[in-house]
Order: C-alpha cells, then structure tokens, then sequence
C-alpha cells in the first residue's frame, strides 16, 4: 500500500486491488504492511483508522484493533459472508453488525476472507463514500 498527502489535509490511502494470499507467511506480510501503513496515517489522523475490504459478491467488512481484538462491521450488503467469518475464525455470528474476534484469529480470517475480497482500503472514521468507523 502506498499513500498521497496533501499539505493542509489528512493522508488519503487509495484502494488498493486484492492479491489473493494463500499462505500463513503472505498473510503475515500483508498485516506487517498494513500496520505501517496505518501508523504513517494514524499520524495524519486525530481519530481511530482501520481497513476496508471490499468483497467481490457485493458489501464491505471494515476491520480494526482494539486492545487485544479484533473488531469487524460487516455491512448489510456483507451479511452473506458471515458463515465464512464462522469457519475461518471458529466465532459465532453476532445478531448485530459488529463482530468482536481474538486477535489470534486475525491470520486464520484473512485466510478465510482472502479468495473473497477483490480491494482494500485504508479509512478512518465515516466518510460520504464508505460506512467506515
């Protein structure tokens, strides 16, 4: 992932196309990547960012960190992807949009999403385009 910074605004991260990870140490990468492209945002950033995923049979999963969990929004348009949150993280859906998962399943879910997700994207809070954080 790479960003753009305009002086007198915040960092902007564009969606960047999926590369479908197959192995445990691609995932690893990936989420190496990932966190030092969120620590040079959340420098540009007052409040809390995270990534999109958007998946390619329609709908978006926002994930971030908290503490020592994972939390996950699964838009409406996503709720078909719940059973594949299930089976790859082994945590019960939740009867709302948000999931809250161990940070120890974090590989195990990319894992699980990865043939699903077709870009990513760095956000932060609610933007007019995304229902972000």
């Amino acid at each position: 992932m790479s960003s753009d910074t305009t002086p007198t605004g915040p960092a902007v991260f564009p969606e960047q196309a999926w590369i479908h990870l197959t192995e445990p140490h691609e995932v690893e990468a990936w989420i190496a990547q990932c966190n030092q492209d969120l620590q040079q945002f959340d420098t540009h950033q007052a409040r809390g960012c995270g990534v999109c995923f958007s998946l390619a049979l329609g709908g978006e999963i926002y994930m971030h960190s908290a503490d020592d969990a994972v939390v996950l929004e699964v838009t409406p348009e996503a709720q078909w992807a719940a059973p594949v949150i299930t089976a790859a993280t082994t945590v019960a859906a939740p009867r709302a949009q948000m999931w809250v998962l161990p940070a120890d399943k974090l590989i195990q879910l990319l894992m699980g999403l990865s043939s699903l997700i077709t870009s990513t994207q760095i956000v932060s809070n609610r933007s007019s385009k995304r229902v972000g954080f």
